[in-house]
């Protein structure tokens, strides 16, 4: 059984990394900000009681879930009427912006020259509108692997598939963003 504080350092532990995920997502801060909150709320109300190993896991199903429930409901309000905020023309920018998300890492970024740190925002957003543009599921396969470091397994009792989908969306996903970098002339 997970104490209160396990449960508390573990939710600061995925808070950013769940974020960003949801924002690649769903393409709304205040909306992924809504969705890593309910996600947090449900595991704390309904799997407090669990042991601190199972926390990860139960997480990342908990969030997928919530962003496929938020696609639902979107697809229902949009579907019952229009959105009349989508024609206001001076709606906030609702960009997500990476490099504000960075920490320094020990002074990494001081210490560059300004080209340097340009370069490096370009390459970064340039990454950025790939990831964004991947097909869901190839997403989330990729997101769940290189960004919260899952194995195969948890990837995919995470995303409710088979290893083998797992290995496959995220082969294409990895291929799919070096071939849309190379067309722009990145090479990592």
């Amino acid at each position: 059984m997970a104490s209160d504080k396990e449960l508390s350092d573990f939710l600061k532990s995925v808070e950013k990394r769940a974020f960003k995920r949801t924002v690649y997502a769903v393409r709304d801060e205040d909306a992924a900000l809504d969705v890593v909150q309910d996600s947090m709320i449900r595991l704390a109300e309904k799997y407090a009681d669990r042991p601190p190993a199972e926390l990860p896991l139960l997480f990342q199903r908990i969030l997928s879930n919530a962003t496929m429930d938020w696609f639902r409901r979107q697809k229902v309000r949009n579907s019952v009427l229009k959105n009349m905020s989508d024609f206001d023309v001076d709606a906030g920018d609702g960009d997500f912006d990476l490099l504000e998300s960075l920490e320094s890492a020990e002074g990494m970024l001081g210490a560059e020259s300004a080209a340097d740190t340009v370069s490096r925002s370009q390459i970064l957003l340039a990454i950025e509108a790939q990831v964004a543009e991947l097909p869901p599921r190839q997403r989330e396969a990729f997101l769940l692997r290189y960004w919260e470091e899952h194995d195969v397994a948890e990837t995919a009792s995470v995303m409710g598939c088979s290893e083998g989908s797992v290995k496959t969306h995220c082969s294409r996903a990895v291929h799919a963003l070096a071939k849309a970098l190379r067309t722009k002339g990145i090479t990592l």
